[in-house]
């Protein structure tokens, strides 16, 4: 590969891997060449593979000898990632590589969030496949699509020629973690079409910008602001101007970083309306500092001009749709007083051409709390006239008591660092739950390398931390 910027860098396997990847365009909903590039990698391996009509890719490998007869063990990832970009930032996800550079012991993206989450993972499960000097058990490693948006892939798997009663899933952001549990979910969208009415005004934009946002599930407790409720905050302060669109966030298990609205103010009231825009941003920087201390906010007021809106009634009414939808964490687990058990992230906000949407992130691992959840979401709907619809459930990954898969890789995990990992269950979705599903008494744990704010564009991966966990995941290899 020419221009490598990763050359040199340790582990060098893992991480040429990496890099080939992040030159293939792979945002989630657009992963037919990411899934072609492993086929292509199986073949001139001459290793058994099938690739399935979604674009799930299976390899396996015989075990090293003397594993032969070992216990069959997938390892897992998938090839899809979460793509943001920065608002000053010019990237066509479909088409252009990201610019990756290095950051001291980072792997960064200029501009752009990273895909450590998962590339990561499957740069891993391609140097395992890749070296035949590693002691092994028999092995299918499986890359999974569009697991950012509701894991369709998984959900369509067909399992049926898959053998493995081990699990090591490689779709986790912690160093030292044995994630052993996972919440489930689904997204819920809300949708509403309104009239548009023209009228001369001045179209102003309101913009919110430079939130700190992240993970909407290990990051949904951190009191992050959203972006689309402080939008909306601000439309209340304003006494519901009317609306000529909204767009605030890109993707549902994202909280949103940023969000715009262009309303239409008489000429008249332009000035004091953007005084006292003005008031409110003061203090909400003041009530973001800590958190978000990167917030900032706009108004940029147009010409008096003609321009399509909608009325000041339907205005409110989508205002106080998004004030009134439920939010944020709704339940601690009360077994594990720091795990959120129940959440939800409004991630996306539109409206566009008349046409009014929510997107929201539903988690839970509790499933009558889950579907609660939809059901507020569902009510919210219906009291105001609109359709919702769910999509992309899964279920959660329920943690297991006696774990022998969990048990070597303890054993394992103190050999290679002389201590004591971490067992923790999560409030984020793994594959975990549907592939268990699939595969019954399937024993499954996940692990990773430190990534820090996924989902972001400074999403970040450690270059140190790849290769100890590469290490680790040799050594349990060859364990099992």
């Amino acid at each position: 590969m020419e221009n490598r910027v990763l050359a040199g860098l340790e582990p060098q396997s893992v991480l040429g891997f990496f890099e080939e990847l992040c030159r293939i365009p792979h945002g989630s909903g657009n992963t037919g060449a990411a899934s072609g590039w492993a086929v292509q990698f199986a073949r001139d391996r001459g290793l058994r593979h099938r690739q399935d009509a979604l674009g799930n890719v299976v390899i396996w490998k015989e075990g090293s000898p003397g594993y032969e007869d070992h216990p069959t063990v997938m390892l897992q990832g998938h090839l899809d990632m979460v793509c943001v970009h920065e608002p000053d930032v010019v990237h066509d996800f479909l088409k252009d590589p990201l610019d990756l550079y290095v950051d001291g012991d980072y792997i960064k993206a200029r501009g752009t969030s990273l895909g450590g989450d998962d590339g990561a993972a499957v740069a891993i499960c391609m140097a395992v496949l890749d070296d035949d000097s590693l002691p092994h058990p028999p092995l299918e490693v499986l890359f999974t699509v569009d697991e950012e948006v509701g894991m369709p892939g998984a959900m369509g798997l067909d399992a049926s020629d898959l053998k493995s009663t081990c699990l090591i899933n490689l779709d986790s952001e912690g160093e030292g973690v044995l994630t052993a549990g996972c919440a489930g979910g689904a997204r819920c969208d809300v949708s509403l079409a309104m009239p548009m009415e023209e009228e001369k005004g001045v179209a102003c934009t309101v913009s919110i910008e430079g939130l700190t946002g992240g993970h909407s599930g290990t990051e949904i407790h951190r009191g992050f602001a959203n972006a689309n409720l402080l939008l909306a905050d601000c439309l209340t302060t304003l006494a519901y101007p009317r609306l000529i669109s909204l767009h605030g966030g890109e993707q549902d298990n994202a909280i949103p970083d940023r969000a715009q609205a262009v309303i239409l103010v008489p000429a008249a009231k332009a000035e004091a309306m953007r005084v006292n825009a003005g008031y409110w941003a003061a203090k909400m920087k003041t009530a973001c500092a800590q958190r978000d201390p990167g917030f900032t906010f706009s108004w940029t007021a147009g010409e008096e001009a003609p321009a399509a809106a909608l009325s000041h009634r339907d205005s409110r009414r989508v205002v106080e749709m998004v004030v009134s939808a439920p939010r944020g964490v709704q339940s601690m687990n009360p077994d594990l007083p720091d795990q959120v058990q129940s959440s939800l992230n409004l991630g996306v906000l539109r409206l566009e051409e008349g046409r009014f949407s929510m997107s929201f992130c539903v988690r839970s691992s509790v499933s009558a709390e889950k579907e609660e959840m939809i059901e507020k979401i569902q009510a919210l709907a219906k009291a105001n006239g609109a359709q919702s619809s769910r999509h992309g459930d899964y279920p959660a990954w329920e943690y297991r008591k006696m774990s022998p898969l969990r048990s070597t890789m303890v054993r394992a995990f103190r050999k290679v660092y002389g201590r004591e990992p971490v067992v923790e269950t999560i409030h984020a979705g793994l594959e975990c739950g549907l592939l268990a599903e699939k595969m019954p008494g399937l024993d499954a744990v996940s692990i990773g390398p430190d990534l820090e704010e996924i989902h972001s564009t400074r999403e970040r991966m450690s270059i140190s931390s790849v290769e100890r966990t590469w290490r680790y995941l040799l050594a349990v290899l060859e364990a099992l």
